[in-house]
This record gives structure tokens, C-alpha cells and sequence, in this order.
């Protein structure tokens, strides 16, 4: 897969909601109802991040559920990546980029949305052909404001903006020229997992969903 095929696979998925959720599954038994729970919100999209023992198994579980979409995030090494593709995921994310991801994720075919903090990373993705980036950590490196700088002089580049993105702030990125979608993790909060409060779960996708951009 080329960056730029890459980068057309995730502006298509980025441009299915306004938000992406993304989601530390502890307990494999949520990952199915979660996402029915988020896909029924309006949320399709939905990003499994890496972090815990049972991260692979959750995206297993979530692949099978009608009209999701399950990638895997927090994707550091080619084995990762691996690992990704053989639990069903349909693309990547990284929280930066390096040449061993880049590589691993092209060779394996899966469409990575790969991590940018400044304007020479996105620069350097650019150059390699990915125009559809993550801009992450958002809020600790300026926020809507600085990834607004950032795409007056780099135009080409869209962006995902996830890290410190809430309810509160999410209207700012959103309203940027530059952005697609946003991720966030507000949207399934642990204790409304643990607590099996899926229709909680699907108000607050119904609120991200409904989100002007």
C-alpha cells in the first residue's frame, strides 16, 4: 500500500464522523457491547489502542460487528503492526512515525494515520506522500491554534488531532480548515464500561456524532 492509497483510506473513514473514538479496553466481555453501543451512536470508527493485555482480543471481538470499522492504535513496532492485521484491524495509528512503522504498515497493506507534533513531521510525512496525518498530542503542543498555524503554510496536510480533545474543545479543531475528524477518548469513559451502561454510552456518541464540522 502506498502512503498516499493510505492516506485516501483514512480521509474516507475520517469523513464517516466527526469524532473517532479512542478506546483502553481492559475487559475483552466490553469490547463487543462497546461497539455496538458507539456504531449505534453514529460512531463507526473506532480506534483500539494497544495499551493493554487484551487490546488484540478486543479488536477481535469488535471486528465482527456490523457497521464498525476497528483499528488498532498506539502501533510502535512491526510487530505491532503484525499483530494488528492478524486480529482484523482495518488501519493504524501511530502516535508518531518512523521509518520501521512506515514500512511495516505499507508492506502489510493496512492504511496507517501516522502521528505528527510539528511542522517539520508533518513536512517529512508529506514528502513521503501522506497528506492525511494525526496531530497528536494536540492540547500539549498548542492546541486548534497551533494546528491552525500549522496548515496555513502546509495546506496539503489534513489532520486528526487527538490528546486533551473533549466535549469542550472539540468545536475548535473541528471548525479548522485542516482538520477531518477528531479523536477523542471522552466518548466511552471507564466507568461507564465497567458499569455496563451502554445506552450511556450511546447518548454520548449521539452528542459526538451530531457535531458540526
Amino acid at each position: 500500500m502506498t502512503p498516499q492509497d493510505a492516506s485516501r483510506s483514512n480521509e474516507a473513514l475520517c469523513k464517516l464522523a466527526p469524532v473517532i473514538p479512542v478506546l483502553v479496553i481492559d475487559d475483552v466481555a466490553h469490547a463487543r457491547p462497546l461497539a455496538e453501543a458507539l456504531v449505534a451512536g453514529g460512531l463507526p470508527v473506532l480506534e483500539v489502542t494497544l495499551r493493554t493485555p487484551v487490546a488484540l482480543d478486543a479488536i477481535r471481538e469488535m471486528a465482527k460487528v456490523d457497521g464498525g470499522v476497528v483499528g488498532a492504535g498506539t502501533l510502535l513496532t512491526p510487530e505491532d503492526v503484525k499483530a494488528a492485521v492478524e486480529a482484523g484491524a482495518k488501519f493504524g495509528v501511530s502516535p508518531g512515525a518512523t521509518d520501521k512503522i512506515l514500512d511495516a504498515c505499507e508492506a502489510a497493506d493496512l492504511p496507517l494515520l501516522p502521528g505528527a507534533a510539528t511542522a517539520s513531521e508533518a513536512m517529512a510525512l508529506l514528502e513521503r506522500g501522506y497528506t492525511v496525518q494525526k496531530f497528536f498530542p494536540a492540547e500539549a503542543n498548542g492546541g486548534a491554534p497551533a494546528l491552525k498555524a500549522i496548515g496555513a503554510p502546509i495546506p496539503q496536510v489534513k489532520f486528526c488531532p487527538t490528546g486533551g480533545v473533549s466535549m469542550k474543545n472539540v468545536g475548535d479543531y473541528l471548525s479548522l480548515k485542516n482538520v477531518l475528524c477528531c479523536g477523542g477518548s471522552w466518548v466511552a469513559p471507564k466507568e461507564l464500561m465497567q458499569a455496563g451502561d451502554w445506552d450511556g454510552i450511546v447518548a454520548l456518541a449521539k452528542e459526538a456524532a451530531a457535531l458540526p464540522r
